[in-house]
């Protein structure tokens, strides 16, 4: 049975004239994982603030059973970076919570994540920390864990590492995040904030897509009703003196009710609005890498890696963090020279980069000096534009136009940058972790904008739905310095990674030809009964059959490179990857009755 840890009741809580939660109430139960969502800037780190008590409400009631223990992960954790791993973790200990184990299973976990005890916490990269603040939180064993952007800074490993920590949880715990896979695997209800109220949708991320969308549809037919009644009572009272001598005092007072109730609807707010302007198009070729290799001291990042960049390429590089996304990014672009190996770029490159550490962004410069210093205007694709005008674009009112970055929110840096990116002409998009800190909507907006977008997209991210709805190629870490290029999104790379790789026909009759080079007596095991007619017919069709498949798998993996069918046509895409599927199976089995008949064919 389901028990209230806490409980909200009509709480208001508001930042000068700026309101986030406006008589909000919320029911947190035991045994229940909440992902709260909503707009950059909402108020969804605030309400965490309430519920660990570091923050009072202006108004209303907050309820607190009596045994909840509250641990909070913030989204920079600030820890003590004098201190090791190690004493971080046990440093949390709650001396009210009798728990004997605590010990060897925390420093269990410290080993399960390949954590190093005795390093020190200031040596420590964002994602190492971000696994150390999250053990520290999870030490006592809360009864509510409140998790502001968990994944941010962590790898895909970490983020594994994460949802099956959490379903596996014995308490409640509230997430933060912005990451649609992880909501869809780790939630039991989504909690909207909503221009001051929560809304509550049972069930996991797709639960709630449907949900919300009928929720809108019945608000829409709510209103378009009441405005209806709205407009029938103005016609009412606007008639001659005649009716004003003789109307209805009480619906007079229900008329101003109305009225009143209108000016409070709550609109919904608009969406950012991106657009970039690609300028003009660069080389077919964007840059071509041989045999690259890269180290830093003894440490290989890159070994002897090879591939090719076109133009209109959207291409996703994924691994865990110190592999050498970054490193790999700039010798793809140029601007750090590998050790050995060749790397051509193409012409009329156009770069624009969009950094993970939000490090280009002057602390001290104004909203609109950041979108074009010197300049009121813009333009972009030939339109021009008031900086004002387009920094609302991007949801900034125009009395923020000359406020500081340094007031600005991680949400709210992360759609600067944005606007500042496609304020820029530029044929190559780079975008190291763009997900961190936005918000659903304008992460849709911006799958849109990358799906249509004419010029070449490299992108490093761990946010698993956007890589699938963006990018056509991924090219993934293999370890030890090892890079691979795989075909499609983030799910493509696991169903191709997770499939015994096949080798090719050329490498099977080398196989075949070294095996004939065995000992006698092999020989004579692998001949067995003498083959008849029909097998040594087979045997001679073998070949051409199996380089039929590798033909028909090469005009797949063509067809596979085409961007619409990751946007407009999904019924043919997943036939197609259904195909691949079946020849790879059909290739293994041709490739096995070959090697057996030419076994005996001795």
């Amino acid at each position: 049975m389901a028990i209230a840890l806490i409980s909200l009741s009509a709480v208001h809580l508001a930042y000068g004239h700026h309101s986030l939660l406006d008589g909000a109430d919320l029911t947190i139960q035991s045994d229940e994982r909440i992902g709260l969502i909503g707009r950059n800037g909402a108020g969804k780190s605030s309400l965490l603030r309430l519920l660990d008590g570091r923050t009072q409400p202006d108004d209303g009631a907050i309820t607190v059973a009596g045994h909840v223990r509250v641990a909070t992960v913030e989204q920079e954790p600030i820890l003590d970076e004098a201190l090791t791993i190690e004493q971080t973790v046990m440093g949390e200990y709650d001396p009210d919570n009798e728990d004997w184990q605590r010990g060897p299973r925390v420093l269990a976990l410290i080993d399960k994540l390949g954590l190093p005890p005795e390093a020190l916490v200031g040596t420590l990269s964002g994602g190492m920390r971000k696994r150390v603040a999250l053990i520290s939180a999870m030490a006592n064993q809360p009864t509510l864990l409140l998790l502001d952007e968990p994944t941010n800074h962590l790898d895909l490993d970490g983020i594994n590492w994460l949802e099956t920590t959490l379903k596996q949880w014995p308490g409640s715990a509230i997430i933060i995040t912005h990451d649609r896979r992880f909501l869809e695997s780790v939630a039991t209800r989504i909690v909207e904030l909503d221009r001051g109220k929560l809304l509550s949708f049972p069930g996991n991320f797709s639960d709630w897509q449907v949900r919300k969308a009928q929720w809108l549809e019945s608000q829409r037919l709510e209103n378009a009703r009441f405005d209806k009644m709205l407009a029938q009572e103005e016609i009412w009272i606007r008639k001659g003196v005649e009716a004003r001598r003789t109307r209805n005092e009480g619906r007079v007072r229900r008329l101003e009710q109305l009225r009143v109730e209108r000016v409070a609807r709550r609109e919904r707010q608009g969406n950012v609005q991106l657009a970039v302007d690609a300028g003009q198009r660069s080389g077919k070729l964007v840059a071509e890498l041989e045999h690259v290799h890269k180290s830093f001291g003894d440490h290989c990042v890159v070994k002897d890696y090879t591939t090719i960049i076109m133009r209109g390429d959207r291409i996703g590089i994924i691994g865990p963090n110190g592999a050498g996304k970054s490193t790999l990014l700039k010798l793809i672009l140029g601007t750090l020279q590998a050790d050995s190996g060749t790397i051509k770029l193409g012409t009329n490159l156009s770069v624009a980069y969009f950094d993970q550490m939000r490090s280009q962004l002057d602390e001290n410069a104004t909203l609109a000096d950041v979108i074009n210093p010197g300049s009121e205007w813009i333009e972009i694709g030939g339109n021009r534009k008031h900086v004002m005008s387009y920094l609302g674009d991007f949801l900034f009112a125009p009395a923020r136009a000359q406020s500081p970055v340094k007031s600005l929110s991680g949400g709210e840096r992360a759609r600067l940058l944005l606007a500042r990116l496609f304020a820029r002409p530029a044929n190559i998009l780079v975008l190291d972790e763009p997900t961190n800190d936005l918000d659903i909507e304008t992460l849709e907006l911006l799958e849109e904008l990358l799906q249509d977008y004419p010029g070449t997209v490299l992108l490093v991210s761990h946010d698993r739905t956007f890589l699938d709805n963006v990018v056509t190629q991924t090219i993934a870490s293999e370890g030890d310095g090892g890079w691979k290029d795989y075909v499609g999104g983030f799910g493509d790379w696991e169903r191709q990674r997770t499939t015994p790789q096949k080798a090719s026909a050329i490498e099977k009759l080398t196989t075949a030809a070294a095996s004939k080079k065995s000992s006698a007596p092999e020989k004579q095991a692998a001949k067995g009964t003498k083959m008849t007619p029909w097998e040594t017919k087979e045997l001679g069709q073998l070949p051409a059959e199996i380089h039929a498949i590798e033909q028909e798998q090469a005009q797949l993996v063509i067809e596979l490179g085409n961007s619409e069918l990751y946007t407009n046509d999904s019924a043919k895409l997943a036939a197609i990857q259904a195909r691949m599927t079946e020849l790879d199976s059909l290739l293994l089995k041709k490739f096995e009755r070959w090697e057996a008949l030419e076994a005996r064919n001795q």
